[in-house]
């Protein structure tokens, strides 16, 4: 009897131990997570830290619009914690509007509990600068937003868009800091450096590739590399603009509320959602989705207001958290790369969307695989992409192209002859066994 109660205080305690005092799920597994980046820069594009390219953007920068914008945020989602990153012009522009934003930013890592972290080149830093030299910029620049923040403050991550393997390896292993947004989803043939080839939720880089996972211990990197926007599957499929389509359309509002308006706009968004809060959350144990606006957007805010509205209103349990909090979360579930993700979607009928497609998913440490098929006629499943991550791979050289894509056997833009979708019995037997070894079912139709 003594026994049975002691194994029964002993289950007690570790149920309560996985709760946080509010009652809700503590950890990665059972949770939906929500993210959200927020960019402030002075120029378009800014190069280096003495040449930019595009618009000048000190205009749109306001504390009006700083202090709209927050409001936005928190009144569509009252407990929200967001990330703001500033560009290295944005961190020291000695104009009024701009200190008078690094101070409401500052302030509100106090009131909220945001982070605030920096954002080196402005998304595409290795496309124009040397390793060395980015490595420099992080160094500085996230000195700057300490002594900015006060208090000792150090940021959990740094928003990048893309960064190379060796400043992630120089982010972990000198500056200390474990989570990166470092790879944008899919991207290819749209803004300044293309890197599509990698897994879309978290996963530690590796030496070789920031869009390769780590295949041991030799080859990893402490650093959870981040997707930058959640994508719609099937619009992301496409080349750039390929068909009059936008490939980046999902959750960021230039290609929804920016082209389609706020009523259809929001309509994508929440689909795009849902395809991680619901079927994902349902296949993977955990969902999450992010998102990043720059704050220069003349988009309004209404539209980012019922998104977050609409997600608290669905999803009650979604924990909307900084982008460093999310990735600590996640690399104390995952110690290496063991992760086996699976997402499916059927198109919303919306932009590249197609309302007549499935496509399903496949990710873990080893390879990446899409599978597309026609709702129309019920047919046989294509496969559109097929990346093995355990062959070797090597980086461009930093500050030599805008490529630096990770392309496989067959890649989901199918820009290259070798593209071209084929059924999944028309695999080499080789990457049959790869496949089979992660999915005994996938091969013979027992996993639909």
């Amino acid at each position: 009897m003594k026994l049975k109660i002691v194994i029964l205080l002993s289950i007690l305690f570790v149920s309560l131990k996985s709760q946080s005092e509010d009652g809700t799920k503590k950890g990665l597994s059972g949770n939906r997570f929500l993210t959200f980046n927020v960019v402030i820069r002075v120029n378009q594009i800014e190069v280096s830290r003495n040449r930019n390219l595009g618009y000048d953007e000190r205009a749109a920068h306001t504390p009006s619009r700083v202090i709209k914008f927050r409001e936005a945020v928190d009144s569509g989602f009252p407990g929200a914690k967001i990330t703001w990153a500033f560009s290295w012009l944005a961190l020291n522009d000695t104009s009024s509007n701009y200190k008078i934003i690094r101070e409401l930013i500052s302030g509100y890592h106090y009131k909220y509990g945001d982070e605030v972290t920096f954002i080196p080149g402005a998304y595409f830093a290795n496309a124009y600068n040397t390793t060395d030299q980015v490595n420099k910029d992080l160094h500085e620049g996230l000195k700057i937003v300490s002594v900015m923040t006060g208090n000792g403050y150090r940021p959990q991550s740094i928003v990048a868009g893309f960064l190379s393997a060796k400043n992630q390896e120089y982010l972990a292993e000198e500056e200390g800091i474990h989570v990166c947004q470092g790879n944008i989803w899919s991207q290819y043939s749209i803004d300044n450096q293309d890197g599509d080839g990698s897994v879309s939720y978290p996963f530690y880089p590796s030496k070789e590739h920031f869009c390769k996972p780590a295949q041991g211990k030799d080859d990893f990197i402490d650093c959870v590399n981040l997707d930058g926007w959640t994508m719609d599957f099937l619009a992301a499929r496409r080349e750039g603009f390929a068909k009059g389509f936008n490939s980046r359309m999902g959750v960021g509002p230039i290609e929804t509320l920016g082209k389609y308006g706020h009523k259809v706009g929001l309509e994508e968004m929440l689909h795009t959602t849902s395809i991680h809060f619901d079927r994902g959350f349902e296949l993977n144990g955990f969902a999450w989705v992010t998102n990043c606006w720059e704050l220069s957007l003349p988009i309004d805010l209404s539209g980012l207001n019922s998104w977050l509205s609409e997600i608290k209103k669905r999803w009650p349990d979604v924990k909307f958290i900084t982008q460093g909090e999310f990735g600590m979360i996640w690399r104390e579930h995952f110690i290496t790369n063991n992760f086996n993700y699976r997402f499916e979607e059927k198109g919303s009928g919306i932009g590249g969307s197609d309302a007549d497609k499935e496509i399903s998913w496949f990710m873990n440490k080893k390879f990446r695989l899409a599978l597309l098929s026609d709702l129309k006629d019920n047919s046989q499943k294509i496969v559109i992409d097929f990346t093995r991550y355990d062959l070797k791979v090597k980086e461009p050289e930093s500050g030599s192209t805008r490529n630096w894509s990770l392309m496989g056997d067959i890649n989901q833009k199918q820009t290259r002859p070798q593209d071209k979708p084929i059924p999944l019995s028309g695999l080499p037997e080789e990457a049959k066994l790869i496949i089979k070894k992660f999915y005994p079912g996938l091969l013979n139709g027992a996993i639909k």
